[in-house]
């Protein structure tokens, strides 16, 4: 037979290794000026010895405010969004608060689940960076009152605050940069064409094309976009007779990106100079790679920062929510995956 569970201590059990009244406890742990110095460390004493921990439910009633954020994020196994929410912690340290993280993990399903947590663990205001379109789960946040600030994303009604990147010029920087450098045969490679980060950098680079008649561009959605997917593209592409091969790649994130050149290289084609590649977010693997990838640079940390910064702002009352906007602009980082000895 398994051994019983052990009970939890709780604050009568305190009260009465103390030999004092609930109240008297409740007093010295959360208003310890309004007891005497020796009945605070007789319930002291109490707390140490029964190894006593409060509950937070109890604690939240009595101030008012979990101290809790939540955020959750479409794929914490991408260093983009593992850095952005690093910054969000820090915003969220440097204001007294913690953060919950939800890893939606490309699911809907999920994204809704830790919504719905955050919900009732009672969190003070949400952090989301929305996989997809955005559900029901969150309206019933913000009907309860809980701040809502999107991370990497905008509000179509223009009521949330938001944090996001400008992805359509992200997308034309980096087909431009393809022309710029002579290649005339592009191929747009990526996954989730259902997520608006996704469509818009795709809408970008095809405007880019637009003004030159001579380049083309061929579109292929991926499942995912994990470095392995990348590698069997680039595989494929390295397989394929030079004359149908495309000359410039972009991939919508560098784990894609790095992928791709990995199989490309494997499969006998020189990188850039038959077929150059353009990655997305430049996370820090993307210097490092055999073939540094060139990138479009998305400030991650600096975008979670200021929507933790944002979103601290609603929940202390300092602002109300209003639909305001901050857009961080691209960079293009340029490599070697595109400019031999960059």
């Amino acid at each position: 037979m398994g051994r019983s569970a052990m009970k939890r201590v709780g604050i009568k059990d305190v009260a009465a290794r103390a030999g004092v009244s609930i109240s008297t406890v409740s007093n010295a742990l959360n208003r310890p000026e309004t007891v005497s110095d020796a009945l605070a460390a007789r319930v002291r004493t109490a707390v140490d010895e029964l190894a006593y921990v409060p509950l937070q439910a109890a604690q939240q009633l009595r101030a008012g405010r979990s101290g809790l954020l939540g955020m959750t994020v479409i794929n914490i196994a991408n260093p983009f969004f593992a850095a952005m929410v690093a910054g969000a912690e820090s915003a969220a340290a440097d204001g007294g608060v913690r953060i919950l993280v939800g890893n939606s993990g490309d699911d809907a399903a999920r994204e809704r689940d830790h919504l719905e947590l955050f919900e009732r663990v009672q969190v003070d205001g949400v952090l989301i960076s929305p996989y997809g379109t955005m559900n029901g789960a969150l309206e019933n946040l913000r009907r309860r009152g809980i701040p809502v600030v999107l991370v990497d994303a905008v509000d179509d009604a223009g009521e949330l605050d938001s944090v996001s990147f400008d992805d359509v010029a992200g997308g034309r920087l980096a087909a431009q940069h393809l022309i710029d450098i002579g290649r005339r045969r592009l191929a747009f490679l990526g996954a989730r064409d259902h997520v608006r980060q996704m469509r818009e950098r795709l809408e970008g680079a095809t405007a880019a094309v637009a003004d030159h008649p001579a380049v083309t561009m061929e579109v292929t959605w991926t499942a995912r976009t994990t470095a392995e997917i990348g590698r069997d593209l680039g595989a494929r592409i390295a397989a394929m007779p030079p004359a149908e091969r495309p000359d410039g790649i972009i991939a919508t994130n560098d784990h894609l990106g790095c992928g791709i050149v990995h199989g490309l290289v494997r499969g006998g084609v020189r990188v850039p100079e038959e077929i150059a590649v353009v990655g997305y977010d430049d996370i820090e693997f993307a210097e490092v790679a055999a073939v540094p990838l060139t990138s479009v640079r998305q400030p991650a940390r600096e975008m979670g920062r200021a929507a933790g910064e944002m979103l601290l702002e609603l929940t202390s009352g300092r602002a109300t929510p209003s639909g305001r906007t901050l857009v961080f602009d691209p960079e293009l980082v340029v490599r070697a995956s595109t400019l031999p000895g960059a």
